[in-house]
């Protein structure tokens, strides 16, 4: 997990109590999974005896860094910035301990609270005048902007990004003891901007540590799908969902991963690898990656449903496995299986079996392929085998209004009762 790291760092971590911190960017009301290298990081540091600060970067929120950017962000306002930081504190509260009596309970932070009152010229005077903008542009943020071929440029905003999070930086270590900051490897010139102004106005040494910015062995981007990012939020992305996502990384991403995202002991996870190389295709890695993330972030219940709604598709399960899913998961179970719409009415004296396969629904091709099929038992209702004389009725509704067909062991419909 580590990438870059200020030498005397590690001296200085072990000599007492240290408090730390790392920013967060406030821009959405959920982490995602791309956050969580950093807020294990916090994590390892709370374990270890020291005192972590997350810092929710509400000023530097409404104005964008430009660090891995090609283009700026959108601003946000602060009645949008308040909501967001309650809202990442409950989830941060999953790994990091706010509420104890130790003298290393965590803390949530907001540089918008220090920032919102600093004038313009009070700013480019008392700060500005001690960063040069030499040393400025020889930053990798700034000089990659400047050196691309976007058009737009980089904005003076974006420019003076740097000294905010400097400022912060210098900020929490005259007011809260911090010395240390920690961020992905793309941070590290904005950090060092930090510790050199602790250098230079407050004549004292701030230390940085960076961690690896995680990548995919195939290239494309941790923790991106074909549906966006993979949130941390239930409601953004389904606990099923976010299961199903550690459960199909590449075996050499699980071999990395179960290093980084879960708190399991070096020599379990020595034991982890060499069992998964031995039977790779039990997926033991993955299985175990996923279950122990999903119970950090969501919980064992959740981790439960999970592995059911996962049984569904791939195992043997009932038509009360099925019924007991909510709506949110069973959608994501059966996403892009082809469906239908029927009306409610069509179910009060029981929609018959032809009907169902091809008539009303065109699953099957014709009303003759409904009915070999049915002859061959080879069709299910919500799991269940059925005959030509079964009728579905309001009784079958999953969540008040699905119904599961199947033909054979992998050809769904879903039925959409409206």
């Amino acid at each position: 997990m580590l990438h870059d790291v200020m030498p005397g760092t590690e001296e200085h971590l072990l000599e007492e109590m240290r408090s730390a911190y790392m920013g967060i960017d406030p821009t959405a009301d959920s982490l995602h999974i791309g956050h969580l290298v950093g807020v294990m990081l916090l994590r390892h540091f709370q374990l270890a005896g020291h005192k972590p600060y997350a810092l929710i970067g509400g000023a530097t929120g409404m104005i964008g860094d430009p660090s891995g950017k090609s283009a700026e962000r959108n601003l946000l306002d602060e009645a949008t910035l308040r909501h967001n930081q309650q809202a990442l504190k409950e989830q941060l509260s999953r790994f990091l301990d706010f509420d104890n009596d130790e003298k290393n309970a965590a803390v949530l932070v907001n540089n918008y609270d220090w920032m919102k009152n600093f004038s313009f010229l009070d700013f480019i005077r008392d700060v500005g005048k001690h960063i040069t903008v030499n040393y400025m542009m020889a930053k990798d943020s700034v000089k990659k902007r400047l050196s691309s071929e976007a058009k737009e440029g980089m904005s003076f905003t974006e420019f003076t990004y740097q000294m905010v999070q400097g400022y912060d930086f210098l900020h929490l270590y005259q007011n809260h003891g911090c010395s240390l900051q920690m961020g992905g490897s793309d941070q590290w010139g904005n950090i060092t901007t930090g510790t050199e102004m602790i250098r230079r106005i407050g004549n004292g040494k701030g230390y940085a540590l960076t961690c690896p910015l995680i990548t995919k062995a195939d290239g494309t981007k941790f923790g991106k799908t074909e549906g966006g990012n993979i949130w941390l939020d239930a409601e953004r992305t389904s606990p099923y969902r976010f299961y199903q996502y550690w459960l199909n990384v590449s075996d050499e991403d699980a071999d990395k991963y179960i290093k980084i995202f879960t708190f399991l002991t070096k020599p379990e996870i020595d034991a982890l690898i060499s069992e998964h190389h031995e039977s790779p295709h039990l997926r033991i890695l993955q299985k175990r990656l996923a279950e122990e993330i999903t119970v950090m972030v969501h919980s064992r219940d959740d981790l439960d449903n999970a592995i059911k709604a996962s049984n569904i598709l791939f195992g043997k399960s009932t038509s009360e496995d099925l019924k007991k899913l909510d709506e949110k998961t069973f959608l994501d179970v059966f996403d892009g299986v082809p469906q239908a719409e029927i009306a409610k009415s069509e179910l009060k004296n029981g929609l018959d079996m032809i009907g169902a396969l091809a008539d009303k629904t065109n699953f099957l091709g014709s009303n003759s392929e409904a009915r070999r099929e049915l002859k061959q038992n080879s069709i299910s209702v919500n799991k269940e085998k059925v005959n030509a004389e079964y009728l579905i009725t309001q009784a079958d509704l999953i969540s008040g209004k699905y119904v599961l067909l199947q033909r054979g062991k992998k050809n769904y419909f879903v039925l959409i009762v409206i």
